[in-house]
């Protein structure tokens, strides 16, 4: 039998998502959960991976088991096992075709940023602007990530392509806080936090609008902006 689950964590004490040796990972607490329920060894496949200091609220992963557990018994019996800062919300019987990240049609992603006052509460859940911002500029910047672009300048490590798709970018802003909405197909390692960190030195008029263009248009021209720190960061729901 294959499951499909949905998973929420607070990624402030992990290694991020993907299995790692002697580190803490979501991967690695879900296994051994599950290897528990089966009575021998479990591997899940992710949707995609977080990174270290990066939340969820719904990522998703596919696994087998020896036995056939009802949903409901084994979404119990998961959250009666997992620590307190991994919830699996929902679980879900697919056919054995099905892959967690083949299959894909839509990922959301949110980054929260505080532009008010310090608070010490938010550090491990949002990103604490100390710089004012032109938040017209703001605005102007996440319009040049939307569409079909060669993200290059925006992704961490080596890929064999770089195209990728940004359906919308929204900004929320109030007078303390900015959340910022991206969904798209396919994300790539840091392609948030760099999509935000450039957003964020072009209202900070570190650099221009052309500057941004320029990296997305001749992205085969190396150049780095600054990359937002993982804490704002949350996968919100994957779309199949």
């Amino acid at each position: 039998m294959k499951y499909l689950i949905t998973i929420q964590y607070d990624g402030s004490n992990f290694y991020g998502f993907q299995r790692q040796n002697n580190k803490r990972t979501v991967q690695n607490e879900i296994e051994k959960a599950l290897t528990i329920i089966n009575k021998g060894k479990v591997e899940i496949k992710g949707a995609g991976r977080t990174d270290k200091g990066v939340h969820a609220y719904g990522q998703r992963a596919c696994f087998k088991l020896g036995v056939n557990v009802p949903t409901q018994r084994l979404l119990k019996a998961l959250n009666d096992i997992l620590p307190d800062d991994i919830y699996i919300n929902k679980c879900k019987i697919v056919n054995d075709e099905f892959h967690p990240r083949f299959d894909v049609k839509e990922k959301i992603y949110v980054y929260k940023i505080n532009i008010g006052k310090y608070n010490p509460i938010w550090n491990k859940y949002y990103y604490q602007m100390k710089y004012p911002l032109d938040i017209n500029k703001l605005i102007e910047a996440s319009k040049l990530f939307i569409g079909i672009h060669h993200f290059n300048n925006f992704v961490s490590g080596e890929r064999n392509n770089y195209e990728a798709i940004i359906y919308d970018i929204k900004l929320d802003i109030t007078k303390n806080k900015i959340i910022m909405t991206f969904k798209g197909k396919s994300f790539y390692r840091y392609m948030v936090r760099n999509m935000v960190g450039a957003m964020l030195d072009v209202a900070r008029n570190k650099v221009t609008l052309s500057y941004v263009k320029d990296m997305l248009d001749n992205y085969n021209e190396i150049k780095e902006l600054s990359c937002a720190p993982a804490e704002g960061l949350y996968l919100m729901n994957i779309k199949y």
